[in-house]
């Protein structure tokens, strides 16, 4: 007899959290108060839910050890949406339509599926309870099943580079976004200043109070101006650059603003242009970590989010120094190992370059540098978008700029597509060092079609013990909502209502040995199974899971019985009535294959 651990009802648990779950306390059986797990739990349909597979207990046992498993290259799955001239999703693709390369190297695409809004929409996995004496009501299996959280959005608002008229025209246009999503979006608004801060919700009033702490909050500038005043831009030539052009545009207006133009101090001109510079460039640095910092606050809480994960990051764009590339690099990299897509909006809209920059903190310049600070201004702005263009582009997304229809660029930035190709390809002779490998989807027609989709993902890392590489692939695989084929798995679920505020949520994992690769030793054939389930919220959020594992040595007759009914495990677990998405992932040691599974159930109160 196994002894379960317990630990606390985890509610809006974060994708770290629930890691620390799974590495410390996940064992034979799942948490909070469930049955006693034990050998009984795996079943077949001929048999009483009393018996084992095997009327030999040594056949199969339970331990709260992980096995050694073999690492397993995971299938690499591109979503890709394609559109044509006009802007529409083309839908009448195939799977021969495609090419994909990893790296260069032309793939096989060995798995395409096409996908919709609909296809993603989860059915009751509920089946009818049977009588048991510790529960008052069973429900019905028949609910409708509300819709379940899909796709995740993340709204950001760079308020601290924002300007007022900005702000005041990009708040109007997002009002007007939360009436296209569709029910099972789940969207959450923040702001790079951190003031910000609405969690994943389809509650509009939430979202909609949330836009009205959408205010300029700049963390350097505020109207102060130094003498001579110098742009971030303009430092970053200077400082980044060695311009001489940019320092004697600086010389001349210390020269002006400090020593009224006496060019007998043309030498203390100098030095105080350089320091001013120097200090432009740490004050402009120290703004652009500072959102960068938030940037991947808000992307570690979308990348802990079951599902489909989007950012859409509304901002007029910033100037990035040298110095700087490798945080935007940074910035990349995150969001394509966690699968984040990033559509970016330019809050200017259709706008024109000012020559005078912003008009509510005018410049100060001198008659002798107006018009070079003038076109420094005006290559700042176009610099600004860089940004924007870099982050959209390096995850597949999409760069919206120079038009005024920001709420339909809103609207298209958080909606799903009509329609996209799930394309998957394995691998072949993958080094496990951690690579960044690039990825190209392309046609194999000559159609003039745009493709938005993922430019690449990341080997697995080189890892000393295998069993650890084996439970981080567990644990990616339970924040996806993409199945996984690799064994005949079905999940079914069941409840029972304890009283009104609690119930008791079983789930069952039916496994199909047929599938299975055995490793034939001393007459018995062997291979452990890893049972890992995740129970989420209405909003996405972890609630509670578990993680069983099944040792067999089976005998041949075992092996022949089984391979005609298969087994089923058994999960329980103790949450309040509501509805919940059942995320269930099963690996197998000897074959290093994964199955993952998605249901929903609904609770009645």
């Amino acid at each position: 007899m196994e002894n379960p651990l317990r630990f606390p009802l985890a509610r809006r648990t974060s994708f770290r959290i629930l890691k620390v779950l799974l590495a410390v306390s996940w064992v034979v059986c799942p948490v909070q108060a469930q049955d006693a797990p034990t050998k009984s739990e795996a079943q077949t349909p001929q048999a009483p839910a009393t018996q084992g597979p095997a009327n030999d207990s040594s056949e199969v046992s339970t331990r709260d050890t992980p096995p050694t498993f073999r690492v397993r290259v995971n299938l690499v799955l591109v979503r890709a949406v394609v559109r044509d001239a006009a802007g529409k999703v083309v839908t009448n693709l195939k799977k021969e339509d495609f090419q994909l390369s990893d790296n260069r190297k032309p793939q096989v695409i060995s798995t395409f599926s096409i996908e919709t809004p609909e296809s993603h929409k989860l059915a009751s996995t509920t089946k009818p309870a049977e009588p048991s004496g510790d529960a008052n009501s069973s429900g019905d299996p028949t609910a409708a099943i509300a819709a379940l959280p899909q796709r995740f959005v993340a709204v950001v608002f760079d308020d601290t580079d924002m300007l007022s008229e900005d702000v005041v025209w990009v708040r109007s246009a997002a009002t007007r976004l939360f009436n296209s999503l569709q029910a099972s979006d789940r969207v959450g608004i923040y702001s790079t200043s951190g003031q910000v801060t609405q969690e994943f919700t389809q509650e509009h009033e939430l979202l909609q109070k949330s836009l009205l702490g959408v205010v300029p909050r700049p963390v350097a500038g505020n109207g102060f101006h130094e003498c001579p005043d110098i742009s971030y831009y303009q430092a970053d030539r200077i400082q980044n650059f060695q311009d001489t052009q940019a320092m004697a545009v600086a010389t001349e207006d210390a020269l002006q603003c400090a020593f009224g133009g006496d060019t007998r101090f043309m030498t203390q001109a100098q030095a105080l242009a350089a320091a001013t510079s120097q200090r432009a460039v740490s004050s402009g640095d120290a703004q652009t970590e500072y959102v960068y910092r938030h940037l991947e606050q808000i992307m570690r809480r979308l990348a802990g989010m079951p599902g489909q994960r989007v950012m859409v990051f509304v901002s007029p764009g910033f100037v990035i120094t040298t110095s700087l590339n490798l945080e935007s690099s940074s910035l990349v990299d995150q969001a394509n190992r966690s699968n984040i897509v990033i559509n970016t909006i330019d809050a200017r809209g259709l706008y024109t370059p000012d020559l005078m920059g912003d008009i509510s903190d005018p410049p100060h310049d001198s008659q002798r540098t107006i018009g070079i600070k003038s076109s420094y201004r005006v290559a700042a702005q176009s610099a600004q978008s860089d940004i924007l263009a870099q982050l959209a582009d390096g995850t597949g997304g999409t760069f919206f700029h120079n038009r005024n229809d920001i709420d339909e660029g809103l609207r298209e930035a958080t909606a799903a597509p009509a329609m996209s190709y799930l394309l998957g390809f394995s691998p072949q002779n993958m080094k496990i060092n951690g690579a960044y490998h690039t990825l190209k989807v392309s046609l194999t027609g000559k159609q003039k079609f745009s493709i938005q989709a993922r430019h690449g993902y990341y080997a697995p890392r080189s890892i000393a013990d295998p069993a650890e590489a084996a439970k981080e692939e567990i644990q990616e695989a339970l924040f996806s909502q993409d199945e996984i084929h690799d064994l005949p798995v079905e999940l079914q679920t069941q409840f029972f209502k304890k009283d009104p505020s609690q119930a008791r949520l079983a789930v069952l994992t039916h496994v199909d040995v047929t599938g299975m690769r055995f490793r034939k030793a001393e007459g018995r054939n062997r291979d452990s199974l890893t049972v890992a389930t995740a129970i989420f919220d209405e909003n996405g959020n972890f609630v509670t899971g578990g993680e069983k594992i099944v040792e067999m040595k089976l005998f041949d007759k075992t092996v022949e019985r089984l391979s005609h009914s298969g087994f089923t495990l058994k999960s329980s677990f103790d949450i309040k009535p509501g509805t919940y998405l059942v995320r269930l992932v099963v690996r197998d040691a000897e074959g290093a294959q994964m199955a993952a599974r998605n249901g929903a159930v609904s609770i009645p109160f």
